[in-house]
This record gives structure tokens, sequence and C-alpha cells, in this order.
């Protein structure tokens, strides 16, 4: 079934306005319900269940667009509306920075349906990723048959099961073996991540940087052989780090090995199985070796038992 399926023109509105999510939300289920009157939809239970989910997590997606959902007691259909902002609002995305939101997509669905939720914010963020353009195009014309008729053109299809393709995301951005210590401590502490993927000048998957490749360059090598490092004096296993982190770069020290990688086509449950049973908390999503985002634990607390 296509994303455009799920739309029609009056669940699409082209001048939505609020100073905040909390008032998009409330201008959009307001024009919606106007414009759908056998629609049995319980605004401020919408409400409540939405921003709830929003204080959890921000769920703006990037490139304009948030993506605001919850999962409705009794709620026996699946609403997908479009509210495009007559004034831009700034909001930070997962890298703290701000950036305009131009567009809310509303997605709403029964308790037990969280699945066909994920699939469809799937799609959406598939048409982020790879079809900008479109993206764009869409944005600027603020039309509902436009809207519809490019999401269609777009042939982006909302199936069944849920792969590696609908739970990675592109951030962390990668690093490359270039980048000092220096760089990548600092993008730790900021972007508040513990490992960071690495990748050549073509995008090919190499490894991962990450917190214990960092500590571990400032520890003397004896150190792993010794049972009680109390002799030692505060500070002094870092001098080396504190010396070279502006001028060394991370290309001795990355990590190759006991790095899991999957296709994007592997399913929910292998990916499941290897964090399970590999000891890792991130795993990188790779096609023919070159590198599209990366899955960590948490995303299947976040996206699958907690949509």
């Amino acid at each position: 079934m296509k994303l455009s399926s799920y739309l029609s023109e009056k669940v699409i509105i082209p001048n939505i306005v609020g100073n905040n999510m909390d008032e998009l939300i409330e201008d959009l289920l307001d024009k919606v319900i106007k414009n759908n009157q056998s629609l049995k939809l319980d605004k401020r239970e919408i409400k409540k269940a939405v921003l709830k989910r929003e204080e959890e997590a921000s769920t703006y997606l990037g490139y304009g667009v948030a993506l605001p959902h919850a999962r409705l007691e009794n709620f026996e259909d699946i609403l997908v509306a479009i509210g495009f902002l007559e004034k831009p609002i700034k909001v930070k995305n997962l890298s703290n920075n701000e950036e305009d939101l131009k567009v809310v997509i509303l997605v709403l669905a029964d308790v037990l349906k969280g699945k066909k939720i994920l699939k469809i914010m799937s799609g959406i963020s598939k048409l982020a990723l790879k079809n900008k353009q479109t993206l764009d195009e869409i944005i600027e014309k603020k039309s509902a048959t436009q809207t519809i008729k490019l999401l269609d053109q777009a042939n982006i299809e909302i199936d069944h099961n849920i792969t590696a393709e609908d739970l990675f995301t592109n951030l962390p951005k990668p690093a490359t073996t270039k980048n000092t210590l220096e760089d990548i401590a600092k993008r730790i502490i900021m972007e508040k991540v513990s490992g960071i993927p690495v990748v050549n000048e073509n995008n090919r998957f190499l490894g991962e940087i990450t917190e214990r490749e960092l500590i571990a360059f400032g520890m003397p090598k004896y150190t792993t052989i010794l049972d009680d490092l109390n002799f030692m004096t505060i500070g002094e296993p870092f001098e080396n780090y504190i010396v070279n982190e502006k001028t060394t770069t991370i290309e001795e020290i990355y990590r190759k090995d006991g790095v899991i990688t999957v296709d994007k086509e592997a399913s929910l449950m292998e990916v499941c199985y290897l964090f399970m049973n590999r000891g890792v908390t991130r795993i990188y999503v790779v096609e023919n070796g070159k590198y599209l985002g990366i899955i960590l634990r948490s995303d299947i607390i976040r996206k699958i038992l907690h949509i």
C-alpha cells in the first residue's frame, strides 16, 4: 500500500498557525475535524496523548518535518494528517541545533497498530532522506492536490514487515580517519553519544570510534595487566592524550573488530537477536559496503516498545 493512499485532501491543511508544537497540533486538529465532520475524534484526548509522547522525546525528524503521533484506545482507523505552517517556527534537531519547522505530519492509530505507525513514519523518513527534492516541492507548494500527486509519484510503499531500514537514523554523522582525538571528544560531549561510525571519503563503512578508544589512548599499555593502579598519580595517565589530542588522528585507534553491521533488509528479529546475543549497543546499517545509518539498542525501546 502506498503512503499516498493514507491521505485525502480533507486532511491536508495549508495554513496551520502556532508558536509551539502544542498550538500547532491544536490548530491542525481543529481544521482536520472541521473538514471531516464524520470523523469521531476527541480533540482533547488526542492532544493529551500526542503531547505526552512529545514530552518524552521530540518527534522532530529534521528537514523541516515533525512527526507527532499517538496510539489511542478504541480508535479503529489510521489517520495521517498534514499541516503546513503559515509561518515556520524554530525547533531543535537531534544535534541540538535550531532549524525551521515547516510541516507537521500527525499520525494516529489504535493501540494495537504500533507497527503500522512505525511503517508510516518510516515511509515519511524515506521521503526526507531519498526524495528530498520531492519533499521540498511539497513544502513549497502547500497544496493538498499537489501533495497527494507528488507522494503518489514518489511511490513509497508501506508494507507489514519491520526491517533495519525502518529503525536506523542518520545521526550521529560519520567521522573520518582524519578527525583528531579532540574532534571526536567534542562531538561525544556535544552530541551526547558514546560512539560514532567511521567512513572513508567514499562513505564506505570502516568501523567505529567510541569513548573506550579515547580513554584507552590515554592509558599506559602496562595498565591492562595490573590489578591495582593506586600507585599512579591523578591525571598522570592522560598526559599523553592531552599533549596529542589536537594533532593525533583516529586512524590508528578506531575500532574495526567486533563492530556489528546488517543489511537494510535485515528483519527486526535479526536486529534484536544481535543486540541480545552479541553484547553491543550499536548496530550499523550498510548497503554494498556503504554506510546508511545506525540503530541504537534504545531505538528498539523507543520505536517498537514505546512508539
